[in-house]
């Protein structure tokens, strides 16, 4: 059974795994765009998002936390750097996946993951359309006031001004 299991297992160890998660975390945060099979592409979007969300976060025991999981100081430096700062205002979502091709050897699904806001990302322009928070859903009573009037405007002397 696989109770409490989460994540694919991708073929290797448990220590296999993390360790190759690591390399791949890793290379994206020093080069922005990295090409892999698809299974590992979606299996890497969690550590990454969690590790620029440490990156976000800044302090030290973030610091800490995310130099245990990446081996690299130029990593390290693009993810508390460039990309906290890149990302200060966006809550998730960090990474983009496009599947390729398959590998001819085994027949693979290839696929590049890349950093959203990438110098190569073609969607970079594509801004999402973000509600205003600071809006609520109730209208002004001013605003409900104003429609009542143009509409009896519309609609005419009411009975009151014109009796039978």
């Amino acid at each position: 059974m696989r109770h409490l299991k989460a994540g694919k297992a991708l073929g290797v160890t448990p220590s296999h795994r993390r360790a190759m998660l690591r390399n791949l975390v890793t290379s994206v945060l020093e080069h922005g765009r990295i090409t892999t099979t698809l299974t590992r592409a979606k299996e890497l979007r969690k550590p990454l998002d969690h590790m620029i969300g440490l990156g976000k976060r800044g302090d030290l025991h973030a610091r800490r936390q995310a130099l245990a999981f990446v081996k690299s100081k130029a990593a390290m430096a693009n993810l508390f750097g460039e990309f906290a700062e890149r990302y200060s205002d966006r809550d998730g979502g960090y990474t983009r996946i496009f599947t390729t091709r398959r590998r001819k050897g085994d027949g693979a699904l290839l696929a590049i993951v890349q950093l959203v806001g990438h110098e190569n990302d073609p969607f970079a322009d594509d801004k999402p359309k973000r509600r205003d928070k600071s809006k609520s859903g109730k209208k002004d009573k001013s605003v409900l006031e104003d429609v009542a009037k143009e509409v009896s405007a519309k609609s005419g002397p009411s009975e009151e001004e014109n009796p039978k």
